[in-house]
């Protein structure tokens, strides 16, 4: 396995001075799967203060003492090293209340959540693996390291940990590990808002999330309370051929893998149980859904401590998921001008995941959303004049046509308003014409 060489240096280093040291969880597996590996852990018997000694030249900072972690900064790179260490009970269902400090590699690999995140690596000794997690791994299993019962008591994050793994890596969940999940998913009140929304926020970016939402909808009606009214939810409607939460868990899978737009349409539709009529033949129809499911995914997202960006931008591609589809170039344009490039475009592809997830005829639709975004990047490409900072004029210039008022602030829409139609050029010369036929106007509000 390749290592980067500030990484085999530190090894060195503690080797050196008579400790044993290895890479230990996530980057091993990551490395054992040919993934990109972004962050190493360094796990050795060496304690804490040993560690600072072994780097008295580097930059050590006790990020996690009290549990056995220091920080070394260390040419360029920032790696947490902690001490081996077997943990003591976990009292609150998510943090031991003390650890020990052993000598044993199997030790620590003991106490580790799955056992393709078991497993250590060096140089010079190569693979610990007692738990057989390099062969779960070439298997895609996702197994819990000893008592599936006991790892998930001791720290309920687990369960969303190994929902995430399977979605992200596409590994399917052993059978006693999935048993314990479900039979302990009530343990996720333990856990903060803040980290229950970290992992569903990458769970849903995975590739696999369809086939976890719908394995696991108890886990998730757990996190997410307000979803369980999607669950058996017969839509009676042409354009769908499954329950309300199949076709969310189809259209979230449908969707580009960013938070934003999948977190979009795990929420686009969950206000329709409380707009549904139904026509005489039978039909129900969900008018007004859009921003009742906005209204609903704002209240969900506050909850989870959601950044405002994000939340802003999740609720308005929601209320704004069923908006016509147009390919006219100058609606593209007002469009662009009103939402900005990248809302537009997350609005359309959220248009491309809802209609994927719905009937096979709905599909010839996602093709005019696909021609809409590249019409408006096109658009785009030619720096457009899509808002008043954009336009070749300002108040300043109008000054000697009329006097700063309401009426010049008009006059400046309407100058905007025409460059972005294409009846008129984003020219200086020939904005000041056009602003002094309209002030010559009583009433331009209906220009």
């Amino acid at each position: 396995m390749e290592i980067p060489s500030q990484i085999e240096e530190i090894l060195d280093r503690l080797e050196s001075a008579g400790f044993e040291a290895y890479i230990v969880g996530g980057c091993v597996r990551d490395g054992i799967m040919g993934n990109p590996v972004h962050d190493y852990d360094i796990t050795t018997s060496a304690e804490p203060y040993q560690t600072e000694r072994a780097f008295s030249d580097c930059r050590v900072v006790e990020t996690g003492i009290k549990h056995g972690t220091v920080t070394v900064l260390y040419k360029g790179i920032s790696v947490e090293i902690t001490t081996f260490r077997i943990d003591g009970e976990y009292s609150d269902g998510r943090h031991p209340v003390s650890v020990a400090f052993s000598r044993n590699i199997k030790d620590d690999i003991a106490r580790r959540d799955f056992t393709m995140n078991a497993i250590a690596y060096s140089p010079k000794h190569g693979i610990i693996d007692p738990f057989g997690g390099e062969n779960d791994i070439r298997s895609g299993i996702i197994r819990c390291v000893g008592d599936p019962g006991k790892r998930f008591s001791e720290d309920a994050l687990r369960i969303l940990r190994a929902l995430r793994f399977s979605s992200v890596l596409g590994f399917s969940v052993e059978e006693k590990t999935k048993a314990e999940i479900l039979l302990k998913k009530e343990t996720l009140r333990k856990v903060s808002k803040e980290r229950t929304f970290s992992e569903l926020k990458r769970l849903l970016c995975g590739k696999n999330v369809k086939n976890v939402l719908l394995e696991y909808r108890d886990v998730i009606g757990e996190i997410i309370p307000k979803l369980c009214t999607e669950f058996d939810y017969d839509q009676h409607s042409k354009y769908h051929n499954s329950t309300l939460y199949v076709h969310t868990a189809r259209a979230v899978e449908a969707a580009v893998p960013r938070a934003a737009v999948r977190l979009a349409m795990l929420f686009h539709d969950i206000g329709k149980p409380l707009c549904r009529t139904a026509d005489e033949n039978g039909e129900w129809h969900f008018y007004r859904h859009a921003a009742k499911s906005a209204e609903i995914a704002d209240e969900i997202l506050r909850d989870f401590k959601c950044s405002n960006i994000l939340r802003e931008r999740v609720c308005d591609i929601i209320r704004l998921h069923d908006i016509p589809v147009e390919l006219d170039e100058k609606t593209i344009r007002r469009r662009l001008a009103k939402y900005g490039t990248e809302l537009y475009r997350d609005i359309m592809e959220a248009h491309i995941a809802d209609d994927s997830a719905k009937q096979p005829f709905t599909l010839r639709r996602t093709e005019t959303a696909r021609e809409a975004i590249r019409l408006a990047d096109i658009i785009s490409s030619q720096a457009p004049c899509l808002s008043l900072k954009d336009l070749a004029v300002n108040g300043a210039d109008l000054k000697e046509i009329i006097s700063p008022s309401p009426k010049m602030g008009q006059i400046l829409q309407n100058l905007l308003s025409e460059v972005i139609d294409g009846s008129l050029k984003n020219e200086k010369a020939e904005l000041i014409v056009r602003a002094k036929e309209l002030a010559g106007k009583n009433d331009i509000s209906k220009i």
